[in-house]
């Protein structure tokens, strides 16, 4: 199987596994190349894919989706981190998660700014 996992800037994963194992809202389950065609909303969790030589990486998800067509399985998810370790995938997560906290608590207060500065505006009015 081809599989792909899309991020909205770029592809994270595009090539050849043997397996695929995710977890979806009703809870994980495991794709092989013949397995019928399928699309699952998924939770936020760790997809393994296992290499057709055998090796395993880990793909820690935000939500997303999982389609698999034919030979073809893709994932699109806003947030993903790459990691043949669970210990290291972990690390990275947690330091992915705190830059994305920093960054809307500066989105918020450039908000309340501008609002601020709005309503002085109309008051001036």
């Amino acid at each position: 199987m081809q599989i792909q996992i899309f991020l909205p800037n770029e592809i994270l994963i595009d090539q050849s596994v043997s397996k695929v194992t995710a977890e979806a809202e009703h809870g994980t389950f495991c794709l092989l190349p013949h397995h019928i065609d399928c699309l699952a909303i998924l939770v936020p969790g760790i997809v393994t894919l296992v290499a057709d030589q055998g090796e395993e990486t880990f793909v820690a998800v935000d939500e997303g989706i999982l389609v698999k067509s034919g030979s073809e399985v893709r994932i699109s998810t806003r947030n993903a981190a790459q990691g043949t370790e669970l210990n290291c995938l972990k690390q990275q997560v947690e330091q992915q998660f705190r830059a994305i906290d920093e960054q809307e608590r500066l989105t918020r207060s450039a908000l309340a700014q501008l609002e601020a500065s709005l309503a002085r505006y109309f008051t001036a009015l």
